[in-house]
Parts: C-alpha cells; sequence; structure tokens
C-alpha cells in the first residue's frame, strides 16, 4: 500500500500538481470585443494547457493597467509580462520599426503578410530587443487598413486636391494628405464626428471597423478604399518574464502567440472585407479605387525618413513587394 502511495505521488509530481502556477499579466488597450483581446485570452489559455499548468496568464483589457504608453514603461520594469502595442511606440525605442508606419509602404495586404514572415521582421524584433535589453517581440498582429471617408467622392487626385482631411496630430499621418495635395487637419478623436458633421473638414481616414464603430458614416456617405496605412500591434514579452522561462517553455510562448496573431490577422481581414456589405447596405457609396496614383505621390515624400528607418531596410522592405508578383 505504501509503495503504491509513493507511486502515485511521484505521478502528481510529474504532472505539476503541487507546482503553484506562476501568474503573468498580459495588459492592452481593447475592448473585449475585439479580436486582439479574444485571442489572448485563448493565448493565456492555451500556454497554461500546454505548459500543465505552470504559468496563469491573467488579461487586463480596455487600459486597466494603463494607456498604451503605461503600459511600455510598466514592460520594461517588468511590472507587466505581456502587452500589445503598436509599433509607432516600438520606433520611439527603436527608430528603424518606424518603416513600418509610413503611408503606402505596403501595397496590399499580401504585401504585409510577407514581411510578416520576412528576415527583415525578425532583424527589426532584434534591434528592438537589444536596444530594450531583451524584451521579445514575438508576434505581429495586423490591425487594419486606414480608409478616407468624404461628403463627396474621392476617386483619385484631382478629387483630393484642397481636401481638408481630419488626421490623427502627428507627422507620419499628415504625410499622406500632403502627398495628395488635401490640407491635414489634426483634430482630437473625440471630437471627429462632431466637425465632420458641422463641416469644418472635408474628410477623414480611419479603419473600416473604426467608422462603424464611431458611426462615422452617419454624417459622411463616401468610403474611398484607399488603404494607405496598414496598422499593426506587436506582441511583446518583457525581458524580465522571457529571461525566467526555460528553453521548452520559450518555444511554446512564441508558438501560441504566433498562433494567436495568425488568428486575430485573419479575423480582422474577413471583418474588413465583410464590412464592405454592410456599409453598402446602410446606404453608403464605398467606391474601390485604383490607388496607383495615390501611392506614387506618397512614395515621394518618404525620403527624409530613409536615414531613420536605413535605406536598406527601406529596399528590402519595398521589394518583398515585387516578389509576390
Amino acid at each position: 500500500m505504501r509503495s503504491f502511495l509513493f507511486f502515485v505521488l511521484g505521478v502528481l509530481s510529474s504532472i505539476d500538481v503541487f507546482a503553484s502556477p506562476q501568474t503573468l499579466f498580459w495588459g492592452h488597450v481593447y475592448e473585449v470585443s475585439e479580436p486582439l483581446h479574444k485571442q489572448a485570452v485563448w493565448a493565456a489559455e492555451q500556454i497554461k494547457l500546454r505548459t500543465k499548468g505552470r504559468y496563469d496568464i491573467q488579461v487586463f483589457p480596455v487600459s486597466m493597467l494603463g494607456k498604451e504608453a503605461a503600459l511600455n514603461e510598466s514592460l520594461r520594469l517588468g511590472s507587466v509580462d505581456i502587452i500589445y502595442t503598436g509599433t509607432s511606440f516600438v520606433a520611439q525605442l527603436f527608430p528603424p520599426f518606424a518603416l513600418t508606419d509610413l503611408p503606402y509602404i505596403y501595397a496590399s495586404y499580401e504585401h504585409w503578410q510577407r514581411f510578416n514572415e520576412s528576415d527583415l521582421f525578425d532583424e527589426l524584433a532584434k534591434g528592438y530587443a537589444d536596444i530594450t535589453q531583451g524584451n521579445q517581440i514575438l508576434a505581429n498582429n495586423y490591425y487594419g487598413a486606414r480608409h478616407v471617408t468624404s461628403h463627396a467622392a474621392v476617386l483619385g487626385l484631382a478629387d483630393s486636391k484642397n481636401l481638408k482631411i481630419r488626421v490623427p496630430n502627428a507627422a507620419i499621418f499628415k504625410m499622406f494628405p500632403v502627398a495628395i495635395g488635401a490640407n491635414p487637419t489634426p483634430i482630437a478623436f473625440s471630437e471627429v464626428y462632431m466637425a465632420l458633421q458641422q463641416g469644418v473638414v472635408d474628410a477623414q481616414e480611419n479603419p473600416l471597423p473604426t467608422i462603424k464603430a464611431k458611426k462615422l458614416y452617419e454624417v459622411q456617405p463616401h468610403i474611398s478604399l484607399t488603404g494607405h496605412m496598414l496598422g499593426s500591434n506587436l506582441s511583446i514579452i518583457s525581458q524580465r518574464r522571457w529571461a525566467m522561462l526555460s528553453a521548452e517553455d520559450k518555444d511554446i510562448f512564441s508558438t501560441v502567440l504566433r498562433q494567436a496573431a495568425a488568428h486575430v490577422s485573419d479575423e480582422t481581414r474577413t471583418i474588413e472585407l465583410e464590412l464592405v456589405a454592410w456599409f453598402e447596405a446602410q446606404g453608403i457609396q464605398v467606391h474601390q479605387i485604383d490607388t496607383h496614383a495615390f501611392r506614387q505621390a506618397t512614395l515621394a515624400l518618404h525620403k527624409p525618413y530613409l536615414p531613420i528607418v536605413g535605406r536598406e531596410n527601406y529596399q528590402r522592405l519595398l521589394q518583398l513587394n515585387r516578389e509576390d508578383k
């Protein structure tokens, strides 16, 4: 009987029944209904399962652990273990990552996918890890393409001349309107609906899910699918937590977060495509336009950024689109 008891205890010990799970905190700023949150919860469950309960990841949405700047600082301090953050925040620490935010740097979603799977992406992630002394970018999540809504149809460069387009107050967002002859007009996001309704600006640009969520289509009858910026959110684990993981657990975390990001990207892309029909059903005119002239005009304004992002990196990213052909 005693030998049987020792056998049972040995089996239970081997599956970590008596080991206390390590609690990790995953913070982000997104709503619980969004793919990013849903897949973070899925990833937490998968990591717990695949590590036999060694890790209990608690996911905190909607800025519960702080807004995005605060989350990046908490990651540095090690008080939060995993975050989602936009590439613009990563670029503040490692400027070459600003490459991914340049308008029309991607010619298509397929171009973005090719970059996401490239050596260039891995090298940029390593550069960020080096500058942060070990924070690890484990995955890249597609966040959607930005498009123009307007009072009158914008089908080409002739329609965009002198158009007042609301943009966020950051230089990178002003580049596209300037390139197409429009006037970028920074306005706080909370004031956009009223500004469009009152004619303070003629147009604005945002991803289709945002246009729906904020009901901007109620005051703008036209959507032009310019796709001038493709957003990304990176899944990052802190250097403190990464250093504590075994080689086996590092592989599990990396695999699961990449799988979760693939799910986020697929779902986000599907939502984008489905929203075209949804907007049309609301009586909105959605314009599929030839973006070649827009893109060429915008690429011409990238030159001042090349010393920051690296000329070789820039050419390699553009080349990835040509490899799609």
